[in-house]
């Protein structure tokens, strides 16, 4: 643990970070899987769960969660199952 005030903040600061974003990484993932399942099953709700999927893809790349070519190929690679 830090002594110096300013770190002590910054650990604190980093956890709560840290536990924001590795929330909103697996969300993101379970949405991308929702639809790659959906897809493969041929569900009624496919096309609703990509677009929910590309949302949170576009979402997490806005936040710096994951890098927009990766986002950009991700919702592509959907695109192109459907």
């Amino acid at each position: 643990m830090p002594n110096i005030k300013s770190a002590i903040k910054r650990v604190k600061t980093s956890e709560k970070a840290n536990l924001a974003n590795s929330q909103a990484k697996a969300s993101m993932r379970t949405a991308v899987k929702k639809a790659r399942v959906a897809k493969a099953e041929n569900a009624d709700n496919a096309q609703e769960l990509v677009r929910e999927a590309s949302k949170a893809l576009d979402s997490a790349a806005s936040k710096g969660l994951i890098h927009k070519n990766a986002a950009a190929r991700t919702k592509s690679r959907l695109a192109k199952q459907a």
